[in-house]
């Protein structure tokens, strides 16, 4: 599986892999309505990250919170937090993500291509919850250290508080948010 995927290639079959933000705009694309060219880093490439060692230090980290102790739950929102974004990307996915950022550079001729970096999780409009606006977004974002920097706090900010005190009220598994 890709661990990054271009807007023209994804759809609404690619949702369980891109999101449904990202796959509403290679549905655009399809439709031959205007949009700028760019990827998505897929839920493959956070499921890869996420695994092992930094997974089972998530699940432990979540079992213990108790999500009416606010005290708790930001402490241990921002432990996960910070694990994610203090363990670096496996090389295949820092290099995929790093050539196609350069890729969509050369598209638009230029060596720092100004990106937005944002969730499109793939639960975020369910019949009966909406995790919409919970996760972070970065708006300019140029460079790949600076672009790779970005995507793992958004990947991070699945954790937050908020994202974590949700899902819990709403009885959504934690590890089903992508």
């Amino acid at each position: 599986m890709p661990y990054v995927l271009w807007f023209d290639k994804a759809g609404k079959e690619a949702t369980s892999l891109v999101g449904g933000k990202n796959a509403s705009l290679g549905e655009l694309m399809r439709a031959d309505i205007p949009v700028p060219p760019g990827f998505s880093v897929t839920t493959e490439a956070y499921l890869a990250f996420v695994s092992g060692e930094l997974k089972e230090k998530i699940e432990t980290i979540l079992s213990q919170i108790d999500p009416t102790d606010m005290a708790s739950l930001e402490e241990k929102s921002q432990n996960i937090r910070q694990l994610i974004v203090e363990i670096p990307f496996p090389k295949k996915i820092q290099e995929e993500i790093a050539s196609n950022y350069q890729a969509l550079c050369q598209v638009f001729d230029t060596p720092e291509m100004p990106v937005a970096v944002r969730s499109s999780a793939t639960a975020e409009d369910l019949p009966g919850a909406s995790f919409a606006g919970q996760q972070d977004t970065f708006l300019w974002i140029q460079g790949v250290e600076e672009v790779l920097v970005k995507i793992k706090l958004c990947m991070a900010s699945l954790f937050t508080p908020r994202a974590i005190a949700y899902r819990v009220k709403m009885g959504f598994p934690h590890e089903k948010v992508l």
